[in-house]
């Protein structure tokens, strides 16, 4: 199992239960190891935001 998107990469994230809050254009800071759940995870951060978010690959997408 491997990670779809690389550091660096500008992301569309969506966040839980469709909540506008948070959604937006991103880029991957970091691939997190995967875990015991085998559930792939990522550092991600906005430029309009002062912190990261852990969120998983199926909340994400490419960018158009």
């Amino acid at each position: 199992m491997a990670h779809r998107f690389g550091v660096g990469q500008q992301i569309k994230y969506q966040t839980k239960n469709g909540l506008v809050s948070g959604s937006g254009t991103y880029k991957v800071v970091r691939q997190m190891p995967i875990g015991d759940d085998n559930r792939l995870c990522y550092r991600i951060k906005s430029t309009s935001e002062t912190f990261e978010r852990v969120v998983e690959e199926h909340e994400l997408s490419r960018t158009q």
